[in-house]
């Protein structure tokens, strides 16, 4: 195992020392693993904190600042942060306006994420929850019951976090973050695996010529392993399965290409210039686009393809002024 690291052990929290130091705006606790946003409480605003297992950087750390979270909760790599951990970060932003939880659909997020809710409650902090299931690749897997949550969470976290921006009541930032949800869909393909550094093997294994089709973003088996194909079917690939869910002709469309971790820029690019070619044959607008890393897997090469299908105020949302150590823009 080759990694820039100092210790398997110590990998998340040198992660956010080093966060820290490189964004000191951010409140980091490096020992209690919270990220919080440096302004925070704000008298007036609902409050978004987020989390889960850490290795899928900048999800979620990399998203705490204006217009998008107020904290972010990460865990052990590909690991769920305990509900003591969550709770912590809610209180820390919590000011008088509540405080609503964004979850990716994993068994371990959705559960500690509702403890830390109920622990919440116990201090009179009012506490909604979004669930972020977008991925269409497979209905169950592991650690899964229904959908996975996958790349879906940056809309979902960018768009109900300027909401909230705007002094915008808790139920309306869960209901438009629910909504960005229902109008998302994701799928991923990996090129490779990626090792976990605590385990020091590779998570799976693939032959010289095999790709995995419908990948998780913790390396969860997929649909199906097939041989390696050009870039444009392996974009056809998952855009025909996005659009096998929810039909795409005649919407305007936010598009992500998300590499995984090991993708180069480069081809990043090459996929998103055939997913944007297939959309416009079959009848979509891409009016928003986002390409590059922003929710990885360690160091699997591969990506994941997310379509939203927009509104005008989704957009206006999606537009608004954003700075995030990851995504900013318009301030």
């Amino acid at each position: 195992m080759r990694k820039l690291i100092n210790a398997p052990a110590d990998v998340v929290a040198d992660a956010l020392r080093g966060l820290a130091a490189a964004h000191p705006s951010l409140r980091v606790d490096p020992e209690g693993r919270t990220v919080v946003r440096a302004d925070a409480p704000r008298p007036g605003k609902v409050a978004l904190v987020s989390g889960g297992g850490s290795g899928h950087e900048p999800l979620h750390a990399g998203f705490v600042g204006y217009g998008m979270l107020d904290a972010a909760a990460p865990g052990e790599v590909f690991t769920s942060p305990v509900p003591d951990q969550i709770l912590a970060a809610t209180l820390a932003v919590h000011g008088d306006a509540g405080v609503l939880h964004v979850v990716k659909n994993y068994t371990g997020d959705v559960l500690n994420f509702r403890v830390a809710a109920e622990l919440a409650e116990d201090e009179e902090v009012e506490v909604a929850a979004a669930v972020v299931n977008d991925d269409v690749a497979v209905e169950d897997a592991v650690h899964t019951a229904g959908r996975r949550g996958t790349g879906g969470a940056v809309f979902v976290e960018k768009i109900a976090g300027a909401l909230a921006e705007e002094g915008a009541r808790l139920a309306q930032v869960a209901d438009v973050a629910r909504e960005v949800n229902e109008r998302t869909r994701s799928f991923g393909v990996a090129l490779s695996s990626c090792t976990v550094p605590a385990v020091g093997e590779p998570t799976f294994r693939l032959g010289e010529d095999e790709i995995e089709l419908g990948i998780g973003i913790h390396g969860e088996r997929g649909r199906e392993r097939v041989r390696m194909m050009p870039a444009a079917e392996i974009v056809d690939v998952a855009l025909t399965a996005i659009d096998a869910d929810v039909p795409l002709r005649g919407a305007e469309v936010l598009v992500l290409v998300n590499g995984m971790g090991g993708t180069p820029l480069m081809e990043q690019y090459i996929a998103y210039a055939a997913a944007a070619e297939w959309l416009e044959r079959h009848g979509a607008t891409v009016a928003r686009s986002l390409v590059g890393p922003f929710v990885t897997s360690l160091e699997m090469a591969g990506c994941m393809i997310s379509v939203c299908r927009l509104t005008p105020e989704l957009t206006r949302l999606w537009d608004a002024p954003v700075e995030t150590p990851a995504l900013r823009w318009g301030r």
